[in-house]
């Protein structure tokens, strides 16, 4: 612990703040993250308070569970309706679907059952061959590698519900988005370790943005607005890495591997924001036994991604904070979320919502 104690001292906190300070413009600079974790610790470190008014940290779709589409969502509760065990994360278990959630869908009778990691639903199968079951993979590069290596030689009775997403591809899709006027972007660190510094050269070189991967601490968050800010300040945006204890230029070759063996990358509907293109993953052809959607012709309509009068759609591109929707702790709450952003504990209205408790 000791080891880590650093990146919250507070005078050096302090210091970077002065820096920050004297680095900022007098017009307005909008900074976007896409990562839960960072939005954790900006929120509850109170970092926003610490930097200059001029300075907008903005939370992007970083949350794996809150951009996964209701369509994929109903696919799921679909397969648990008709027999199949569906074996899901725990906050997946709560995200609301078109109409309802698989939590909901165990209320009914369905067996669903939450799961640590997709070995323990490999397990469960492994136990109960007489059981159909279907693993509903979600998350960004982080998580896929660990799916990707279990596919190939799961038990004949299992299959997976493919909804992996890509970051950079999103991120892409924001730098492009006219109204949103984005200054600069702090990079995920988990996914960048994976996947590493050069997906992110885009976003220098194209759209002139300022880009640091960063870390978790509060003084890697402040590090990386201070970074940004040096390069809006020098005019010369580049790619640079905060995050260099745990990201290298290449990342993790070996999982980008195992992923690339397993998955094909294609177009798809992101919640709140449509569809992008190159930003999902699908099975490979020779993994189609293994494809949950192939094995088990689900059948499903057109999803409905937002309730009435939820604003996540606007929450998860950054255009509004939680606390503007009419619905933040009042109709939608952690205990009964109405929007996917109050589900999972990286859903910045989920975030935002234990701020009202500090």
């Amino acid at each position: 612990m000791e080891k880590f104690s650093g990146f919250k001292d507070r005078n050096l906190a302090e210091l970077l703040r002065g820096r920050i300070k004297e680095l900022t413009p007098r017009e307005q600079v909008k900074i976007c993250h896409v990562c839960g974790t960072h939005e954790w610790t900006i929120t509850h470190s109170g970092l926003r308070d610490m930097i200059t008014e001029s300075v907008s940290l903005i939370a992007g779709p970083g949350c794996p569970v809150c951009v996964v589409p209701a369509r994929e969502i109903d696919e799921a509760v679909w397969l648990a309706l008709n027999g199949v065990t569906v074996a899901t994360f725990g906050d997946m278990y709560r995200a609301p679907g078109s109409e309802i959630s698989l939590g909901d869908a165990r209320g009914q009778g369905a067996d669903v059952r939450v799961v640590y990691s997709v070995r323990d639903a490999v397990a469960m199968a492994g136990r109960e061959p007489e059981r159909e079951f279907a693993f509903f993979a979600i998350g960004f590069e982080t998580t896929t590698p660990m799916n990707a290596l279990e596919i190939p030689g799961c038990p004949e009775n299992m299959s997976f519900l493919v909804s992996h997403r890509l970051i950079p591809p999103a991120m892409e899709s924001l730098a492009e988005m006219e109204d949103l006027d984005l200054d600069g972007f702090i990079a995920p660190g988990h996914v960048s370790t994976i996947i590493g510094e050069k997906p992110y050269r885009r976003f220098p070189e194209r759209h002139g943005m300022p880009t640091v991967i960063a870390g978790f601490e509060p003084l890697d968050m402040l590090m990386a607005v201070y970074m940004i800010l040096k390069q809006i300040k020098e005019g010369h945006p580049r790619l640079e890495n905060e995050y260099s204890r745990a990201v290298t230029y290449d990342g993790n070759v070996k999982a980008q591997k195992a992923t690339s063996k397993v998955f094909d990358v294609v177009d798809g509907a992101w919640r709140g924001i449509g569809v992008i293109p190159s930003s999902t993953l699908r099975l490979k052809e020779k993994f189609s036994r293994q494809d949950a959607r192939r094995r088990h012709d689900i059948e499903v309509g057109p999803g409905r991604d937002i309730y009435p009068g939820c604003s996540c759609h606007l929450i998860i591109i950054g255009k509004i904070t939680p606390d503007e929707c009419p619905l933040f702790m009042k109709a939608c709450t952690p205990e009964k979320p109405k929007g996917a952003c109050m589900v999972s504990s990286e859903g910045t209205c989920r975030i935002w919502s234990y701020r009202e408790d500090l």
